[in-house]
């Protein structure tokens, strides 16, 4: 029993053994493919079109309500260092005291921006409205995009 002497059966193999690695990226891809997903869904609105409308980058500290094609709301602040956060879901419960708390330290403007989508029952739209009133808000600014002609524009 010479333990120093390697023999050619007992020779130590040098191949690597990627099946654990492998095994760990798959269950890795599939948790990418479902999360991946859910992070990427927020606020889908297919917004009204106008003739004309000026077009305006978004402001520091402007405040967006957004109700999306199933009527839920999606409340939407730039914070006052400029970064933007994107829409938040927020319910219907929840949006009056959220509106109450951003509204009531505000002196300047009281002007909310509503984005909702075209195929939206207005009755959900006529809810915000009330719901911010009631909050405080004293102007209302529809967000739309510019509707698109048939023929090009000459200059």
């Amino acid at each position: 029993m010479a333990m120093g002497a390697a023999s050619a059966k007992g020779a130590v193999a040098a191949n690597i053994n990627v099946t654990p690695m492998i095994d760990v990226m798959l269950v890795l891809l599939i948790i990418f493919m479902i999360v991946t997903p859910a992070i990427t869904a927020g606020f889908q609105a297919t917004i009204p079109r106008a003739k004309n409308p000026d077009a305006r980058e978004e402001q520091e500290g402007e405040i967006r309500l957004g109700i999306d094609r199933d009527g839920k709301f999606y409340l939407d602040v730039t914070g006052s260092s400029g970064k933007y956060t994107g829409p938040r879901y927020i319910s219907d419960a929840d949006l009056p005291a959220q509106l109450t708390n951003l509204y009531a330290n505000r002196t300047i403007d009281k002007i909310m921006y509503l984005k909702a989508d075209e195929s939206v029952k207005y009755e959900r739209v006529q809810a915000a409205l009330e719901m911010a009133r009631k909050a405080g808000v004293r102007v209302v600014g529809a967000i739309a995009e510019q509707e698109r002609s048939t023929r090009p524009e000459r200059h």
